[in-house]
């Protein structure tokens, strides 16, 4: 199958494409969320070290986000589809190797090639995206389904794994990669366009080198001082990536054929939308984080509870998300991008309305509308990043941009948790708070002074990180308004 030219609408079997795609961004969606629910029988069926629990989570997080603009690019030059297929079959071998791991150290390996597999498929699906939908206002649309799809899986992947792990055993949460991606082999040599760059400047070998040096270790640095607090370790990795990236920049503004196109980000409206990535999935991701334990340790809702009172919000961001063309048609990219982020700005700050005892439909209320915001930014953000780069570098333009996303969730856990965490300790007024609500719980018991305390403290530091992240989305709404000021009306992407 051939896309379509430049100019020509969609056909159907083209929308029939799209629908495949979305089955592997829902895949890498749903693995970053549902191994939380299995790792209490991870931990008992194969006994990790409290380390080798941190690697199980993180491992395959750090491998997508080190990766995706190397795979972007890579994609770029051997063929889209043909790197999709590939990484599809990465990833479906290692969630079998995951499924029946016999220890720790070998499910920390498959989770490894997890990463590797899952960094080649969300590049690969948004750059064959542009490819097929040559329309701006049809590729916009195609984008806000990504967009949903991805946000779908992060919020039903517990749903699924708690349903899962209620009847089966812990690696089934694996294995349902399986069936999902034997559709993907079977429907995308039909329904999906091959694409690849006609390049003649040799591979940036050492831009990959340096941003894998360069990112690892930075990401590796904001989990470690969110899980473990400052160490030396953990500053001298953080330095070191930071070096590294730096290092990285330098040689991509010297180099005659750069792994990333470094011009891009003279352009105002790409940078704040990779702005808006970066702040957006860490006020996001550090706030879903907490509020899930707010949900369990202070409410006292169970996992799969929990899970399902985040669906309304991941509803609001996939609406929001197909629909986000249609009010930048209506307003402009700069109204549209600023007006999103300061909603979810207002939705963030507002929940300091929660208490200990508060009714779920506050929560339910606050995180819906917060979903109304983060689904317009998000995909407004995807469009015009991958839509303002040339059809030859759009493999790597969406890795960039995904890996804006990354850096964001790592963030997310590192800043507005450890904030949350220091507010917590901070009321401890003789009771003997352990690091965690959770830990103090334990000790303590669910009853009594401390307990009450112990879930009044959480709630004041949720508050705080709630008016942190609050804060920097109002201001980045302002900063948006101003740099785009001189932006020309766009109805998508960058042109």
């Amino acid at each position: 199958m051939s896309a379509p030219a430049a100019g020509q609408a969609a056909t159907r079997r083209t929308w029939f494409g799209l629908i495949v795609l979305q089955l592997p961004v829902l895949l890498v969606s749903m693995d970053f969320s549902v191994l939380y629910l299995a790792m209490p029988t991870i931990i008992d069926s194969v006994g990790p070290s409290a380390t080798q629990q941190l690697w199980i989570l993180d491992i395959y997080g750090f491998m997508i986000a080190g990766l995706l603009i190397t795979m972007g690019n890579i994609g770029d030059r051997i063929g889209r589809r043909r790197i999709l297929l590939a990484g599809a079959a990465v990833f479906g071998i290692a969630s079998v190797m995951a499924a029946f791991a016999p220890s720790a150290g070998f499910l920390i390996a498959a989770r490894a090639l997890m990463g590797i597999g899952g960094a080649t498929l969300m590049p690969a699906s948004l750059s064959l995206i542009a490819n097929m939908f040559p329309l701006a206002r049809q590729r916009a649309r195609a984008i806000g389904v990504w967009t949903a799809a991805f946000a779908g899986g992060a919020a039903i992947g517990p749903v699924i794994g708690g349903v899962l792990l209620h009847h089966y055993w812990w690696g089934v949460v694996f294995l349902i990669n399986v069936p999902v991606l034997a559709v993907l082999f079977l429907a995308a040599p039909s329904l999906l366009p091959e694409f690849r760059a006609d390049h003649t400047e040799p591979f940036d070998f050492v831009g990959v080198v340096l941003s894998l040096l360069g990112i690892l270790p930075a990401v590796y640095a904001v989990k470690a001082l969110a899980a473990e607090g400052v160490s030396a370790p953990t500053i001298g990795a953080g330095v070191f990536g930071i070096v590294m990236l730096v290092a990285f920049l330098v040689h991509e503004n010297r180099t005659p054929s750069p792994l990333l196109t470094l011009s891009l980000f003279k352009n105002a409206t790409i940078s704040a939308s990779l702005a808006i990535a970066l702040v957006g999935m860490m006020t996001q991701g550090g706030l879903a984080y907490l509020t899930n334990l707010y949900l369990q340790s202070v409410l006292g809702f169970d996992v799969l509870e929990a899970a399902l009172a985040g669906i309304p919000m991941a509803i609001t961001v996939a609406f929001f998300s197909v629909y986000a063309d249609r009010l930048t048609r209506k307003v402009g990219v700069r109204v549209a991008l600023a007006g999103s982020v300061l909603i979810a700005a207002v939705a963030t700050i507002g929940l300091v309305a929660l208490t200990e005892t508060s009714a779920l439909w506050i929560f339910l209320v606050l995180t819906a509308l917060a979903g109304v915001g983060f689904g317009i930014q998000f995909s407004l953000v995807t469009d015009v990043v991958v839509g303002s780069a040339p059809p030859e570098k759009s493999g790597a333009a969406s890795g960039l941009s995904e890996t804006s996303f990354e850096l964001g969730t790592a963030l997310g856990l590192a800043l507005l948790g450890s904030l949350a965490t220091a507010v917590f300790l901070s009321k401890d007024d003789d009771h003997g708070f352990a690091d965690s609500l959770g830990e103090t719980l334990h000790i303590h018991g669910t009853t009594g002074p401390a307990a009450d305390a112990a879930r009044a403290a959480f709630v004041d530091g949720l508050h705080a990180a709630a008016i942190a992240g609050g804060v920097l989305l109002a201001a980045l709404s302002v900063v948006v308004m101003v740099v785009m000021r001189g932006s020309i009306r766009i109805q998508h992407g960058v042109h």
